[in-house]
């Protein structure tokens, strides 16, 4: 038996299987079928050609230069500088900028700094002690401001100390500034990022976020909206507002915004229709849900040295918004490569519905076994002989004669 069921399927082997087409009258099943060559031609054209546009060649790899320049001048009248006048070399750092640019918009001012010894910050947990002993001489104070020279400060009736330490005394004070003296002048402060946009790997194309004119006022006149695209200048106020945030807030403790500058090019079209897209989004964690340290700041210092040869600073611990310029976009231009590529892969999803439909037709309605009858036949080789006796006659049907 394990013998015949072994020659059975080696003989299968051998077999060839051919399409027979059967008219199935099943309302059901033809309905179904129609509604899957529907969806997959509206997919193929609506998604694909239409929204996808699968008939242009793509080129994502794009050489973009930004360069930044910020305008405008702010008034401060303050105990540690007192009457002040900021302009674009004070408050913007670096003074040119590209990608990314940094405002000043509020600032803690450590005058008349000098190498000395003096008492650490006692909101620094290493350098608090009791004896001397806690303060190891040589050793750098973490997350302080100098070197510990093996002395205990403490104030009168007071167990607890500091440490006293080398370093530019009198130390930075670490209280967070509530009032932004310079915010108030900045808002105004207008943003002019120009940039040049081209496309290397397939299309020659460049692409400028600048009006094309010869009207030398326009820049000078102009601010950017929905009607003004080709307006490269922005108000900072307004890049703070349509990020979603407050600009006194902003302006207190610093933050980082984006700036998201997108290109979306057919370049089947007129180039009128090739137009910039700005987004702006804040890119810090102020809005975490809970977060240890929200903001944007950083030190620098201004150096001086007095009659007498001693070096001096000026500690500056700036607060401000930094902005990142982001660039990225895609031009597609019609070929007819991709065109023949998504056209047969339509086809093909053709095909895949067809086959779905069977295994309605064939398994899951009540008749299939009916019709599963009807669409496959065996043919045996003992049919030729049939087939070519005289006695065939007109009365009989082909399934009568060897099962055709």
């Amino acid at each position: 038996m394990g013998q015949v069921a072994w020659k059975g399927l080696f003989l299968s082997l051998f077999d060839y299987k051919t399409e027979k087409y059967v008219i199935a009258k099943s309302k059901k099943v033809g309905i179904l079928y129609r509604v899957v060559q529907l969806s997959i031609l509206a997919y193929l054209v609506g998604w694909v050609f239409i929204v996808k546009k699968g008939y242009q060649d793509t080129d994502t790899s794009l050489q973009s230069s930004v360069i930044t320049k910020l305008k405008g001048v702010a008034f401060t009248n303050t105990s540690e500088l007192g009457e002040r006048l900021w302009d674009v070399a004070d408050y913007v750092i670096p003074p040119q900028g590209e990608n990314v640019f940094f405002v000043m918009t509020n600032l803690i001012v450590t005058p008349n700094q000098r190498q000395a010894t003096c008492p650490e910050s006692d909101r620094i947990p290493d350098a608090l002690c009791y004896k001397d002993g806690d303060c190891m001489a040589g050793e750098a104070v973490v997350a302080g401001n100098g070197v510990k020279t093996g002395r205990c400060l403490k104030d009168r009736d007071n167990i607890r100390g500091t440490c006293e330490i080398l370093a530019w005394c009198p130390v930075e004070k670490r209280s967070k500034p509530k009032y932004s003296p310079i915010s108030a002048a900045v808002v105004v402060y207008d943003v002019q990022a120009k940039r040049e946009t081209r496309w290397i790997s397939l299309f020659p194309t460049c692409r400028m976020n600048v009006l094309a004119t010869n009207n030398e006022s326009y820049l000078k006149s102009c601010r950017y909206s929905t009607e003004h695209p080709y307006c490269p200048i922005f108000l900072l106020g307004s890049i703070v507002q349509w990020a979603g945030s407050d600009f006194q807030e902003m302006a207190s403790e610093g933050g980082v915004i984006g700036i998201q500058i997108e290109w979306n090019c057919d370049l089947d079209k007129a180039a009128s229709e090739c137009n910039p897209h700005y987004s702006f989004s804040r890119l810090d964690n102020k809005f975490a849900e809970k977060p240890i340290s929200s903001g944007y700041n950083f030190r620098f210092a201004k150096y001086y040295r007095d009659a007498e040869g001693i070096d001096y600073r000026t500690l500056i611990k700036a607060y401000g918004i930094r902005f990142d310029v982001m660039v990225n976009g895609k031009a597609g231009k019609f070929n007819i490569i991709p065109t023949i590529i998504n056209i047969g892969s339509g086809l093909a999803l053709m095909g895949a519905g067809a086959f779905f439909c069977d295994l309605v037709l064939l398994y899951l309605i009540k008749k299939s076994n009916f019709y599963r009858g009807k669409k496959y036949e065996e043919v045996k080789s003992s049919s030729r002989k049939s087939l070519s006796s005289p006695t065939l006659n007109g009365n009989q049907s082909p399934d009568q004669v060897g099962g055709l």
